[in-house]
């Protein structure tokens, strides 16, 4: 086990996870607010929309729209997500300088959850990996990340041997050679909600002996409870970055379960971290302010904590005041 770190860095993932899967249609305006909204709380990155096949993902139909809407906060980088080149061409074109272009190597740990979401086998995402990465480089989009998805198991697939994830790191590590590019940070994503402490405790040791000096970053859904605690296991192996969705926003649209949940919330998180004197730069009651936003724009509960039962720290200073 890993010391506590002193500071963990959250990026938020709510305007995109969430809105993808709502039933009914959000306004692009309302979209707009919450990321502006967002902007307000510290936050140093902010995902805010994905460019992806409007049929299969309705919900990001507005994915240019928003773009040329927002109105970006300086310090804050707002990212968006794409799956394959049309995807990429898309935000480029719209971008206009508001968007912060940092790409990443990523493969999924079950070839049938690929299969489904992106239509190629694990082959053939190496192959598209390694295509993908020299027309970043012609557009000088710097390639600094390693990712897995279905790091710790599948729905289609089942669990996931930590083999099989190092195996792939390998293989992203040396398509990263062949390109000269200096990977900084490993990504290791939940998608569909497999992971417990113990074996988030198991994955990042095994990361850890394998690239002792990589900073890590962990993608935790909370379709079975367990991404605080999944997160606060993360911590307790020295891990400081995650990503993390508002009112606990989101979830995967082909994850093959009705009740996929989002990224662990934000200001749950944040409130943890807060009490266990960890730093995150962020304004917890601008943060519950924004969990309450969401709720009036998706129009039904949310399933964060924290927002209903309000900071401790608010709680302390009005029994302090009498």
């Amino acid at each position: 086990m890993a010391d506590l770190p002193k500071s963990v860095r959250i990026h938020e993932e709510g305007p995109r996870e969430g809105f993808q899967m709502e039933p009914r249609p959000i306004p692009t305006a309302r979209k707009i607010e919450f990321i502006e909204a967002l902007s307000d709380t510290g936050l140093e990155q902010i995902t805010i929309a994905s460019f992806v096949n409007p049929k299969k993902v309705p919900g990001m139909a507005d994915a240019e729209d928003i773009v040329r809407g927002f109105r970006p906060r300086p310090g804050v980088a707002y990212r968006a997500l794409w799956l394959n080149e049309k995807g990429f061409e898309r935000a480029r074109t719209v971008s206009n300088g508001k968007l912060a272009f940092e790409a990443k190597i990523g493969i999924y740990a079950s070839e049938k959850f690929s299969m489904r979401n992106n239509n190629r086998n694990t082959a053939q995402e190496f192959e598209y990996a390694r295509n993908v990465v020299r027309r970043y480089r012609e557009y000088g989009v710097p390639v600094n990340r390693a990712s897995v998805s279905n790091a710790f198991g599948c729905n289609f697939q089942g669990d996931i041997p930590i083999a099989t994830v190092l195996d792939i790191f390998t293989r992203i590590f040396e398509i990263a050679e062949e390109n000269s590019l200096e990977l900084k940070e490993i990504s290791l994503a939940d998608t569909m909600a497999w992971a417990t402490p113990l074996s988030i405790k198991r994955t990042v040791g095994a990361i850890r002996d394998r690239y002792p000096d990589m900073r890590l970053n962990l993608h935790l859904h909370d379709t079975r409870g367990m991404g605080i605690a999944n997160s606060a296991a993360g911590l307790e192996m020295g891990v400081d970055m995650f990503d993390a969705s508002v009112a606990g926003l989101g979830g995967c649209p082909f994850a093959g379960h009705k009740g996929a949940a989002g990224n662990v919330c934000t200001e749950d998180l944040a409130f943890m971290c807060e009490e266990m004197g960890i730093e995150t730069g962020l304004d917890l009651e601008k943060l519950i302010d924004c969990a309450r936003l969401a709720e009036d724009i998706v129009g039904h509960p949310l399933p964060g904590s924290v927002m209903k039962g309000g900071s401790l720290k608010r709680l302390r200073h009005a029994i302090s005041q009498g």
